[in-house]
């Protein structure tokens, strides 16, 4: 594994922006057959980085410091401009601000809890078998494996309520390896939990990675019946005080990185961060504003919100929590969903994600760490058309730093929404390539 050369710590409410040298000459890779892939090769080295750092007080914002769909930068035409690194990032983490009211506010604390024997998965309830591709994960083969296994559970107190407790399962070995170790974030699918992802857990522990992966808000151990999200998610429609699609989560993945951190058998320069669906929309704007996340890869979770409400390609991504909108419709006089209806829900519960912190302005500000995003070529939640901007954008950010070899975007020919034994394997070798 090769360690990272870059890592620009984000303490507890910092934006940290990072803003590089001036553009570099690059060539682009062919693409391999049968694979659509974008990759960026550097040409030319040299290059230097600038660090800028912008303070935010850990306190609530008001009203007022909440950016609407209205209040973005848009150029003649009236079309969403890309705001600077440390600008876009201090918006973001504003608006996660403005839902958390200063007297909620706790300080990071852990808590012991013990393992769960009897997993919540929400939705339709039935047992899920084992993920193929999950399974398929390369493994080492380490002697007395499940003996040097070390399994922690622990709660990470991120604010205060019951939300505020954030249920972490990690996983290490026990062996005469580096003390300090890299690690790999894992995050699951929606109505799932952490326990579901235990077969790539246990891969990555197996090759000297500390593996941890988190209950995501109203899942898991933050569920208490098989309709919590969806609650959750209507709840935030009607009253706007909670971001239970994304945002919130991503405030608990900005303390989990304060815990890292600071942990003694961790190396904090070597953190990566992935996910599956509603895992990787978490990775990809986990690594957007906390740029302690090292290492991303998104698994089929990268789309253009914007782009979908445009060019009526929002149907299967509303349909994956469509009691949600048939509760909008309704308020809204509406006979059936439409557009502004998707618009309407998309402000209202996650401000900003289809518009201004949306694919194309967002996920260039990853740059230069290294990105891999991996989708399907058929996916109709994740549209690949609606994020070719976003990936165009990145590779000409990936060129400007001089890491050029650092970004790759790969949709695999013929698969919908799944994630596929080689997406599981082209982020192992990511992540081997790169921590």
């Amino acid at each position: 594994m090769l360690r990272r050369d870059i890592a620009v710590p984000l303490a507890l409410a910092l934006a940290v922006a990072a803003m590089w040298a001036p553009p570099l000459a690059c060539a682009t890779a062919p693409a391999g057959p049968g694979t659509h892939v974008t990759r960026r090769q550097r040409a030319c080295g040299g290059g230097h980085l600038k660090k800028q750092v912008v303070g935010l007080g850990c306190h609530s914002a008001s009203s007022k410091s909440t950016p609407s769909a209205s209040s973005f930068r848009t150029d003649a035409s009236g079309a969403p401009m890309a705001a600077p690194a440390d600008d876009l990032r201090s918006e973001y983490l504003q608006v996660l601000l403005s839902r958390r009211r200063r007297d909620l506010q706790v300080s990071l604390s852990v808590e012991h809890a013990s393992p769960v024997k009897e997993p919540l998965y929400q939705g339709d309830g039935r047992p899920l078998a084992p993920s193929e591709a999950m399974e398929s994960c390369p493994r080492k083969e380490v002697e007395n494996f499940k003996e040097k296994l070390v399994e922690e559970n622990f709660y990470l107190i991120t604010e205060s309520g019951e939300q505020g407790r954030v249920p972490v399962l990690l996983l290490r070995l026990n062996d005469a390896g580096p003390k300090k170790k890299p690690v790999i974030v894992l995050l699951h699918s929606s109505y799932k939990c952490k326990e579901w992802l235990r077969p790539l857990l246990e891969a990555y522990a197996s090759r000297g990675y500390i593996s941890v992966a988190i209950d995501s808000r109203y899942h898991g151990e933050r569920a208490s019946n098989k309709t919590t999200y969806i609650d959750a998610l209507k709840l935030s429609w009607r009253n706007g005080d909670t971001m239970p699609f994304i945002f919130d989560t991503v405030w608990d993945l900005i303390k989990l990185g304060d815990h890292l951190s600071a942990r003694e058998d961790v190396d904090p320069s070597r953190i990566g961060i992935t996910g599956e669906s509603l895992g990787g929309m978490h990775a990809w704007f986990a690594a957007f504003v906390d740029t302690r996340y090292s290492v991303v890869v998104p698994i089929i979770g990268v789309q253009g919100f914007r782009w979908a409400i445009d060019n009526n390609m929002w149907q299967a991504r509303v349909n994956s929590i469509k009691p949600l909108f048939e509760e909008a419709r309704i308020d809204l006089g509406k006979s059936e969903i439409d557009a502004e209806v998707v618009e309407k829900v998309w402000d209202k519960i996650a401000p900003g994600m289809a518009s201004q912190f949306d694919a194309p302005n967002s996920v260039p500000l990853i740059a230069p760490r290294p990105l891999l995003l991996l989708n399907g070529a058929e996916d109709p939640r994740c549209p690949i058309a609606g994020f070719q901007e976003a990936v165009s954008r990145a590779a000409n950010a990936y060129e400007e730093a001089g890491s050029g070899e650092k970004f790759m975007f790969i949709a695999e020919p013929g698969v919908g929404h799944r994630m596929t034994v080689n997406m599981v394997k082209q982020a192992s070798d990511w992540f081997d390539r790169f921590l």
